[in-house]
């Protein structure tokens, strides 16, 4: 397989970065590096997950990592599924070429599968690994355009603080710097006489103790209106029965006496006029 791929990013810069394992292994996407492994020099481990298509595989390897010369690197890597029996093995070799003001980054490689991985589409499988190479490329780029400590626009160790530089004035002043020598001195006016204590108006105090006169108790239509407009208190609320539409409804009277004593008063009433009619009429015939 060959790919090419073009970063804006000068070649040395990335020579740099290619020439550090620890750098190269935060550049592979998906990879998990090992922190605990010995692994010997240029070399990096740790578990890689390949996604194609629908169908992704993990693999647990090592990356080698090689210059034979300044423009070429030679990459090997191997690793074994972490979930099943396969394998895969690859080699590759990385050209570096100064191109249009960046580096055109040139892979020619081959490589072999077993297990999950040869099973898969070979097309599908080819434009996962180009995927893959591009986003390490991209990754190449942004980790040699990153500046270490002490590089060119950052500030060094021994560099000046930006808290021990001198603040110029402020420019809202609207008088730097002047110091008004021809103002005459302020008077003194510790020699004037004492103001004593003002009269206080009335209506200003502490209300009944100032004016005897006022009522001690205030009248009733007065103590209503404020609690009318002010509103009740929590003793009335806590005990006095909703009024309004929320007042309660008596509940109809379950026994049977209503109904007699409404009988009861017409028939006196007539019995006592009836007593009356009647002995008016026996004096008549004496």
């Amino acid at each position: 397989m060959e790919h090419q791929v073009f970063v804006p990013v000068p070649a040395d810069d990335l020579r740099a970065v290619l020439r550090d394992p620890a750098r190269v292994a935060r550049c592979v996407p998906g990879l998990q590096q090992d922190a605990d492994a010995e692994a010997a020099a240029g070399t990096v481990t740790g578990r890689l997950r390949l996604r194609v298509g629908s169908s992704s595989v993990t693999y647990r390897g090592t990356l080698a990592l090689a210059e034979r010369d300044p423009e070429h690197f030679i990459a090997e890597c191997e690793g074994a599924e972490v979930r099943g029996h396969g394998s895969v093995k690859l080699s590759a070799v990385l050209r570096l070429t100064s191109h249009d003001g960046g580096t055109r980054l040139e892979f020619t490689g081959e490589g072999g599968a077993e297990g999950r991985t040869a099973a898969l589409d070979p097309e599908a499988l080819t434009a996962a690994v180009r995927k893959l190479l591009d986003r390490l490329c991209a990754n190449l780029a942004e980790e040699a355009g990153s500046r270490e400590p002490g590089a060119e626009g950052e500030p060094g160790p021994g560099a000046a603080s930006v808290f021990d530089t001198e603040v110029p004035p402020s420019s809202l002043d609207p008088f730097p710097g002047a110091d008004f020598p021809d103002l005459p001195d302020l008077p003194d006016f510790a020699d004037l006489p004492g103001l004593g204590e003002l009269p206080q108006a009335p209506g200003l105090g502490d209300g009944a103790a100032d004016d005897p006169t006022a009522p001690t108790n205030p009248p009733a239509e007065a103590a209503h209106a404020r609690r009318t407009m002010i509103g009740r208190s929590a003793e009335e609320v806590d005990h006095a029965p909703p009024r309004g539409r929320y007042a309660p409804v008596p509940a109809p009277s379950s026994g049977g006496s209503t109904p007699v004593l409404r009988w009861i008063a017409p028939a006196a009433a007539l019995a006592l006029a009836s007593a009356v009619v009647v002995g008016r009429a026996l004096r008549r015939r004496r």
